[in-house]
């Protein structure tokens, strides 16, 4: 490995790089057309409205990037010639926005439920968690920005480690098959970015410094582990293994994509069809149709099947490309375990009565 790659101390062209691109997504977000999605109902009556236009700026910053490689004014490889630079950078950033966050929000004499502050008192778990739930700069609202900022540089970083395995001539079978699975889920993500107003990040987390650091640092960083590993490890697939991995993507994107469909439009109109059949709800509140009859959390088990799927390219000759994929796991059920208690908190006998019809939890028959 080249020592470039130990260069962990930011310089003033990784500093440079991350300006620029929040910079483009900030001006981008701001005036190309999109489409205004308005989010749910807050407690004060109120709702925010969130321009969706990722999938635009996403397109055309690719179009840029390529267009500029072209004319020889940029390099593809920098972000994999500099990636741990651009990840201490983007560190610092993280923990100086949150410290930033807190201040405001502290300061805050807005009652609204986007800015009214929550205020604990403990300065680490007030930092941590956020005091706010809704903070924006110059009209952005940051929470929404920093998860599209997130997703976005996951795919550059893995477009540039593309570029250097191409330059090295070292590409290999699962090089392509890492690359096009993270591929189509970052551009389902940004073709259902409207999906993302109604997750329980959006509307419930306050923006503290465990979402700016998750979006920032976790997603781009962690979740590209696979794409840094290959690129200095060679592995052969054999064609059953190349179809398994495809298969456990396919049935990963269509429990997520589907249970997270569904319960976006479920919010949007509660009497839509799931699986050709009205919705059962309980209460009036919780749907108990189409994969959310099936487990309490099954969004979750696609989550784990797709990060699973992300890794299994790498085969089985380390533990470290599967860091992302068992991190989620011990994530999960922590979350997991987080979601029963607060909806118990939040619905009381109607949560009672979901459960009991929907006994099971991440898995199907699995308490």
């Amino acid at each position: 490995m080249d020592l470039d790659y130990l260069l962990v101390i930011p310089s003033w062209k990784s500093v440079g790089i991350l300006v620029t691109f929040f910079t483009y997504l900030a001006v981008a977000g701001s005036v190309l057309p999109a489409k205004l999605v308005p989010g749910v109902t807050l407690q004060d009556g109120s709702r925010l409205h969130y321009r969706c236009n990722g999938l635009f700026s996403m397109l055309l910053l690719v179009l840029l990037l390529g267009v500029g490689a072209k004319m020889e004014l940029l390099s593809l490889t920098v972000i994999s010639e500099r990636g741990l630079e651009l990840l201490s950078a983007t560190f610092i950033f993280s923990f100086l926005v949150a410290l930033a966050l807190y201040a405001a929000g502290c300061k805050s004499r807005n009652q609204s439920s986007s800015l009214k502050p929550c205020v604990t008192g403990n300065l680490i778990h007030d930092w941590w968690f956020g005091v706010q739930l809704n903070p924006s700069f110059l009209g952005i609202d940051l929470k929404f920005f920093f998860v599209r900022s997130g997703m976005m540089g996951w795919l550059f970083i893995n477009l540039s480690v593309l570029a250097k395995t191409i330059q090295g001539a070292t590409l290999s079978h699962s090089m392509i098959l890492y690359q096009i699975f993270c591929l189509i889920y970052i551009l389902d993500y940004f073709f259902y970015e409207e999906y993302m107003t109604s997750t329980w990040d959006i509307i419930a987390e306050r923006l503290g410094f465990m979402l700016v650091f998750g979006d920032l640092v976790w997603i781009p960083f962690t979740f590209s582990i696979q794409g840094w590993w290959l690129l200095g490890n060679k592995v052969e697939l054999t064609t059953a293994a190349v179809i398994a991995n495809c298969f456990v993507f396919l049935i990963g994107y269509l429990v997520f994509r589907g249970a997270n469909k569904q319960k976006h439009v479920f919010k949007k109109n509660p009497k839509a069809f799931i699986w050709g059949k009205p919705p059962k709800v309980v209460g009036g509140k919780l749907l108990a149709s189409g994969y959310w009859g099936v487990a309490r959390h099954c969004n979750y088990l696609g989550d784990l099947l797709l990060a699973l799927s992300f890794s299994l390219p790498c085969g089985i000759s380390s533990p470290v490309p599967y860091f992302y994929p068992i991190y989620l796991l011990i994530l999960l059920i922590w979350r997991e375990r987080r979601d029963e208690a607060r909806c118990a908190e939040k619905y009381k006998e109607v949560w009672v009565e979901y459960r009991r019809l929907v006994p099971w939890r991440i898995l199907p028959y699995v308490y």
